[in-house]
């Protein structure tokens, strides 16, 4: 081997132990000893097991605990007082029917021989067998509705009468799992439509999630009344929340609407025209809150509207928790609800102009007490209505007999506004002007004859939300073919709707309001451009009333009969009253329509004038 051979080896083993060390591993840390490792394997496995199997035993005991059991079956207990009969069932301790011995259906009438359940009201629409449940949701995110749940009932009789001055209290108890109980408590009383309600939670809190739990009334309340359509307009799901009351209310046919509130809520319910079902915690939540939902729908029989409300109540997640409720169900009847001195009046509708409650202070301080206060010497309201009517037309006599002796005195001028006309023919705004100068010279106020209508008209509308709401008109009878106050009077049915107003029915005292408002127009219309009111404003009158209230009605016809005899008294009694000049017509009145004469008249000068400008540099141009 030459020396470049040896040369080339050495280089090339140089070469390979330089690449060798450049290119070696990192030493890798020392292991474990292998006795260790299946230790550490063993605990992990163990940990991880042993938290999914208390998981999947803790969703197995909530699953099975609140699944729905068909095993048992549903007991009916039928519990009797003075003022209602109802059905409590152990399918989700809940009501099942509330009949109120009070008050009648529309139709009793017309079936005589039927029994108690078909011939008075019953309020809880069976659309899900019941009402009044609890709604919740688990740690493991079920929403349990607790309408479906066996209950056990600690009463064993089917069927308790409560005395006048006596108490019952009927338990439900929901059992499952190690001493977990959902308790419902309804203590009824013998006089009241009202009942506590106690619900006790015990161990739930490793069930129940979120920190609150709902108590729910889902199924709205059931129609009463012939005019479901009607109904339907003043059924409503409302809440009294920071002083006043929410409402939700779906008018239009598919809408549904909604509505979320915080904080303190006093009570939260749901109504038709003359019932009501109210539940109201003993100590109302700050951290609480409600929610109200309702749609609108159509069906055979035309519009219905239905409404759940939720109460919100806060779970303080303890080992055992008592909320206590007051659940009415009953009668619209505003002393009864102001009794409860929690502002459940509030739930009480009393009408109202463009959403606003000017109309309530109206019926609630003036109309209904009157009305009541006449009934307790008067057993007819019909007669009622007539005195109530005198008192009214009594009260604004002094201002009555001004307008008319105005509306007199107008006509003693019409000579000579005829003058004038007759001075002017072809000047009808000197006329005006001229005119206004005599209302003005004599003290003659124009609109003087409008007043006392203007000031009853708030009355008028109040009165007619008050026949439509208010209980203690519901089916009562007048006279002759007037049998319901609370409706229209009826006496015909037209083949064919009338145009504009969509009425197909003949009602008697709107023939007869249309009558004595034709005699009463006839009265006191003179001026012979104004003729044609004599006949149109009582066809009008005639038609728009035909769908209102019979004691709306028999109301605006005693006042109209008892104006037209007041009236024709003022006509034909005799007075030295002469048309003489005034001494101050500014104070009379007449000035104030002077002026307005006069600003019209500048105003039409100036008119004139921009127009005659503009006419000028047209021709400029």
């Amino acid at each position: 081997m030459d020396k470049q051979t040896t040369l080339a080896f050495v280089m090339i083993g140089i070469i390979l132990v330089a690449w060798l060390y450049f290119n070696a591993p990192e030493p890798q840390p020392p292991q474990p000893k292998p006795s260790d490792e299946p230790e550490m394997v063993d605990d992990q496995l163990k940990s991880i097991e042993s938290e999914a199997k208390e998981t999947i035993e803790q969703e197995e005991k909530v699953a099975s605990a609140f699944a729905e059991v068909a095993e048992k079956p549903e007991q009916i207990i039928t519990i009797d007082n003075d003022v209602f009969k109802a059905e409590m069932t152990s399918k989700g301790g809940r009501i099942r029917k509330f009949y109120l011995k009070n008050y009648q259906t529309w139709y009793h009438r017309d079936i005589p021989d039927t029994n108690f359940y078909d011939n008075h009201v019953q309020l809880i629409n069976q659309m899900e067998g019941g009402d009044f449940n609890l709604l919740f949701v688990t740690k493991d995110g079920q929403l349990i509705n607790t309408k479906n749940l066996p209950f056990e009932s600690s009463l064993t009789n089917w069927q308790y009468t409560i005395g006048t001055n006596d108490s019952l209290t009927l338990k439900y108890i929901y059992s499952f799992g190690e001493d977990k109980e959902i308790i419902k408590s309804y203590t009824f009383y013998g006089d009241r439509y009202s009942a506590n309600v106690d619900i006790e939670l015990k161990d739930l809190e490793d069930i129940i999630s979120s920190y609150t739990y709902d108590v729910i009334w889902e199924t709205g309340i059931n129609f009463a009344e012939d005019n479901s359509v009607d109904e339907a307009t003043f059924t409503a799901g409302s809440a009294y929340s920071g002083g006043e009351q929410v409402i939700v209310d779906a008018s239009s046919e598919g809408e549904r609407v909604q509505k979320d509130i915080s904080g303190r809520v006093d009570w939260v319910g749901v109504k038709n025209k003359y019932f009501g079902i109210i539940i109201a915690p003993h100590t109302p939540y700050n951290d609480g809150g409600a929610f109200l939902e309702g749609y609108n729908q159509s069906n055979q029989y035309g519009a219905r509207e239905y409404y759940s409300v939720t109460l919100k109540v806060p779970f303080k997640n303890q080992s055992y928790q008592k909320d206590s409720f007051i659940l009415f169900v009953g009668p619209m009847v505003y002393d009864l609800l102001v009794s409860y001195d929690r502002n459940f009046d509030a739930i009480y509708d009393f009408g109202s102009i463009f959403g606003l409650q000017l109309l309530r202070p109206i019926s609630e301080y003036l109309i209904l007490p009157l009305f009541l206060f006449l009934h307790n010497f008067i057993p007819n309201y019909g007669f009622v209505i007539i005195v109530f009517t005198l008192i009214i037309k009594i009260a604004l006599y002094p201002l009555t007999k001004q307008s008319y002796k105005s509306m007199k005195r107008m006509q003693m001028l019409q000579p000579k506004i005829k003058e004038l006309k007759e001075k002017y023919p072809d000047d009808q705004q000197k006329v005006q002007k001229e005119t206004m100068r005599l209302y003005s010279t004599y003290g003659i106020n124009p609109a003087g004859g409008c007043l006392p209508m203007l000031l009853q008209m708030p009355i008028l509308f109040a009165l007619f939300t008050f026949f439509k709401v208010t209980i203690e008109i519901r089916h009562e009878p007048f006279v002759l073919w007037i049998t319901n106050l609370s409706s229209p009077d009826i006496i015909a049915t037209l083949p064919f709707k009338i145009p504009l107003f969509g009425v197909d029915q003949i009602s008697g005292l709107a023939l007869l309001l249309g009558i004595t408002m034709f005699l009463q127009q006839k009265m006191s219309i003179k001026d012979p451009s104004q003729k044609a009111l004599v006949y149109i404003m009582p066809v009008m009158f005639t038609v728009l009333f035909m769908s209102f209230p019979s004691g709306l009605n028999l109301y605006y016809f005693m006042f109209n009969l008892f104006s037209i005899a007041q009236q024709y008294y003022i006509n034909h009694h005799k007075t030295d009253e002469e048309l003489v000049p005034v001494k101050d017509p500014k104070k009379k009145g007449g000035g104030f329509m002077s002026r307005m004469m006069e600003a019209a008249e500048k105003q039409a000068k100036a008119q004139k004038e921009a127009q005659r400008q503009s006419k000028k540099k047209s021709k400029k141009f």
